[in-house]
């Protein structure tokens, strides 16, 4: 898989691309991601990718030249399934959207920052709005590494245990049981006995009831959307 990451501040994206899982995807050639500088395909003196907003408002907005040229140029040395655009209003993210588009080869993921981006851009370059939740962050690059992250890891080979994703929180629609680890005991906190038991049909038979009854505390929707 390739994922370009189109952004004005690609310092923004190091960090997140460089270590874990993430780092070590990329490094067994399983993903490709690639930060390209949207200032790099401004045509002014000052490169800059901003402007004021017809009509007057508070806030700039992110030109379309430069967006348009970038993906152009992106485009023109590559196919792409999606071209993303990382907005407040997209579609939420979810293990499903996740899922979905960890079966695509190639991606473009476009961060959005100050105002938002011309609404053309929205119009006839993008095929698919993200969301990471209902509110707003200062650009759409921790929301890019957040939807590249859920994406990756699910890429065969990028986990040491191929059960690990298929085992995760919203895989089967309810959130994950809770987990324990050594000490079996510590300050008199103990581990549940089934779980010490070695009996694998009633530690399954376990972990479903507690995926289930904490799916109803916390997330009593997703219980809904698996009735309809």
């Amino acid at each position: 898989m390739q994922i370009d990451i189109i952004t004005c501040l690609p310092k923004l994206l190091e960090s997140p691309f460089s270590d874990s899982i993430l780092k070590r995807a990329q490094q067994k050639g399983l993903v490709k991601v690639n930060v390209h500088d949207l200032r790099d395909y401004s045509t002014n003196k000052q490169k800059s990718v901003d402007d004021y907003a017809f009509g007057g408002g508070a806030g700039m907005v992110m030109m379309i030249e430069p967006i348009d040229r970038c993906i152009s140029s992106l485009k023109g040395k590559n196919t792409y399934d999606e071209i993303i655009y990382m907005s407040p209003d997209g579609e939420l993210l979810t293990q499903s959207v996740a899922n979905q588009l960890s079966l695509k080869k190639n991606l473009i993921m476009l961060c959005g920052h100050y105002k938002g981006v011309d609404e053309r851009i929205r119009e006839h370059l993008i095929t698919k709005e993200v969301s990471i939740g209902d509110f707003v962050i200062s650009g759409g690059e921790l929301a890019a590494a957040v939807l590249a992250d859920s994406i990756i890891r699910l890429l065969p080979g990028v986990l040491s245990d191929e059960t690990s994703a298929l085992s995760d929180s919203f895989q089967d629609g309810l959130i994950a049981p809770p987990v324990y680890s050594r000490p079996a005991e510590y300050k008199g906190w103990r581990v549940p006995e089934v779980l010490l038991s070695g009996h694998e049909s009633r530690i399954r038979e376990w972990r479903s009831i507690q995926s289930l009854e904490r799916t109803q505390k916390r997330r009593p929707y997703l219980l809904k959307g698996n009735e309809n």
